[in-house]
């Protein structure tokens, strides 16, 4: 069984004020101490887990620097990350893949170390802090359209190139997709703090508890599955359209589970348009990939399970300045009688027959 939480490097973990204090005067000062020099333009991207730079080099090109949350990753499932996305570039399947740094002598006395093979993982140390950070090419790209099947078949493409890229081998380091990691793990964060009302948290638990079983039995009923390494977090954000087709971003959320995963998040709409969404992303999926349709028996478990999760994710961050200014109703009355709701209408929507069947 996973653990929820795996204990970072303890170095890693030792200086969180420093994270929150990253302005782009650190950033640039990085970037130099591996041979990346900015012309002073850095712009910070939509990111509430890491924080996330755009910066424009002097040679005129931009990177996108990801600096990494204290006490999330591990060195090594950071690593594991990488060399998956890596390991799908060589395949030529269209990954932004993180850039092998190079220390620069010339730059700086603040201790750096690299890691990884190529090295794509730094550790800087400057005025007493610990930054972790990877740099990766900035690609631009516009939202895909959903609806139109054509483009549902080439991203299906190529999410059956990368799961057949990821059932070589399992990660060793990084989260199985499982109940025990996303449902029970965090119904405990959830129940141990005090961000659930307290005339709202029995009637919480019992909506918690009612899902969870509903979701365990999904899974026991579906039997056993292959478990694969995923993207993980693959829904229309993280899918850059261009005019050569899709770009995949972001693997930070990568796992290893079921290969519904990383399509389920991109339907949507009623039950009828998510059906046909499904079988034009499966028609070019199973070019590549042969998919287990006893996994569409587990969509709505799965989104029950992102459901919970994200809750538990909020209120694991919410010592960060940045999540009670951004997620404010956290905590209120209101967001919790709808949490409430919406696993009541969980439980309806795992009664009902799976997408895709008869």
């Amino acid at each position: 069984m996973t653990t929820a939480h795996p204990a970072p490097d303890a170095a890693h973990a030792a200086h969180p004020g420093a994270y929150a204090r990253l302005d782009p005067s650190r950033v640039l000062d990085a970037l130099d101490r591996v041979g990346l020099r900015g012309d002073g333009r850095v712009l910070q991207l939509n990111s509430y887990e890491n924080r996330v730079f755009q910066v424009y080099l002097e040679d005129g090109s931009a990177v996108v620097a990801k600096f990494y949350r204290p006490s999330r990753w591990s060195d090594a499932q950071i690593l594991e990350e990488h060399g998956f996305a890596l390991e799908l570039a060589q395949a030529e399947i269209p990954v932004v893949p993180p850039l092998a740094l190079t220390a620069d002598p010339l730059v700086g006395t603040d201790p750096l170390t690299l890691h990884g093979t190529p090295p794509t993982l730094a550790t800087w140390q400057a005025d007493g802090q610990t930054h972790r950070f990877s740099v990766s090419p900035c690609r631009a790209g516009r939202s895909p359209e959903l609806d139109d099947a054509h483009t549902l078949r080439w991203i299906g493409r190529f999410l059956g190139r990368i799961h057949a890229v990821g059932t070589t081998r399992p990660f060793q380091h990084r989260w199985t997709l499982d109940v025990a990691t996303f449902g029970d793990s965090a119904r405990a964060t959830l129940l141990e703090g005090e961000h659930i009302p307290a005339d709202l948290r029995e009637a919480w638990r019992r909506s918690c508890d009612d899902a969870l079983a509903a979701v365990r039995d999904a899974f026991d009923r579906a039997g056993p599955l292959r478990r694969l390494r995923l993207h993980g977090d693959c829904h229309r954000g993280n899918v850059l359209w261009t005019d050569e087709g899709p770009q995949f971003v972001d693997l930070d959320d990568a796992v290893n589970g079921p290969a519904i995963q990383d399509l389920w998040m991109l339907l949507a709409g009623d039950r009828h348009a998510m059906t046909r969404q499904l079988l034009d992303l499966l028609e070019g999926y199973e070019d590549f990939y042969d998919f287990d349709w006893r996994e569409c028996a587990l969509i709505e478990p799965l989104r029950t399970l992102r459901m919970i999760h994200h809750s538990a994710w909020i209120a694991r961050r919410w010592q960060d300045p940045a999540f009670p200014a951004a997620f404010p109703w956290f905590g209120t009355p209101a967001f919790w009688t709808h949490e409430i709701q919406l696993l009541r209408d969980q439980l309806d929507a795992m009664r009902e027959p799976p997408l895709g069947s008869a």
